[in-house]
């Protein structure tokens, strides 16, 4: 196979894999949910089934795949922070700008969707609740690269634990959002969700110390 054969059919399954995700977004803007069937999807597509599953193992990997890009969107703010200009400080510069990107993103537009498209009816659901796992893994890892192309004075490792803290940090706060607010998208939901960030950056500042003396709030 010549090498311009082998680029074309790269850029074919990069377009077959575009359009997937691009239609499986449309049907759940849609229907404002996921119940739609592999045959709709290809039929959005314009592609087969069987291509469809040459790119995903299931459909419930597809929508993983759209509330990923969804809420990746919402963190490229992470995608911008600044090499630190000081090296000797360069730990407590990057959970700086850290929680500085993170206070500037809004996360609330793409978790009140991803709450909607997963659905939660009749309690928690396992299927939302691994579908979060993966979608903020896949996060992780596009933040963890970031930063540490961003930030090549800061080893490794520290830069993993950081995002490792927070990424998990997320999916708690976010857990709990959703328990008081409903995952509604008005200001009083805002404002739960600022103040569990903020909790959140604490927290991870200063390694849980305060935990131990808290009192719970509601």
């Amino acid at each position: 196979m010549s090498l311009a054969t082998g680029d074309r059919r790269a850029a074919l399954k990069a377009r077959h894999r575009r359009a997937i995700v691009d239609a499986a977004a449309a049907l759940i803007g849609e229907s404002g949910g996921t119940a739609f069937s592999v045959d709709e999807l290809a039929s959005r597509a314009d592609v087969s089934r069987r291509t469809v599953f040459n790119h995903f193992a299931s459909l419930d990997d597809v929508v993983t795949e759209v509330c990923s890009e969804v809420v990746g969107a919402a963190l490229g703010r992470l995608d911008a922070l600044s090499t630190s200009a000081d090296p000797a400080h360069a730990d407590a510069a990057l959970l700086d700008e850290v929680a500085d990107a993170l206070r500037a993103t809004d996360f609330v537009t793409p978790l009140t969707y991803l709450t909607r498209v997963l659905g939660d009816e009749g309690g928690p659901s396992p299927r939302r609740a691994l579908t979060l796992i993966k979608v903020f893994a896949e996060v992780s890892t596009r933040l963890t690269t970031g930063l540490a192309s961003s930030h090549p004075e800061a080893d490794p490792f520290d830069v993993e634990l950081l995002v490792g803290s927070v990424m998990s940090g997320l999916i708690v706060i976010y857990l709990h959002w959703v328990e008081v607010t409903g995952a509604v998208d008005d200001v009083d939901s805002r404002e739960t969700w600022s103040a569990l960030l903020e909790r959140l950056l604490d927290a991870t500042r200063t390694g849980h110390a305060s935990v131990a003396s808290s009192r719970r709030t509601h």
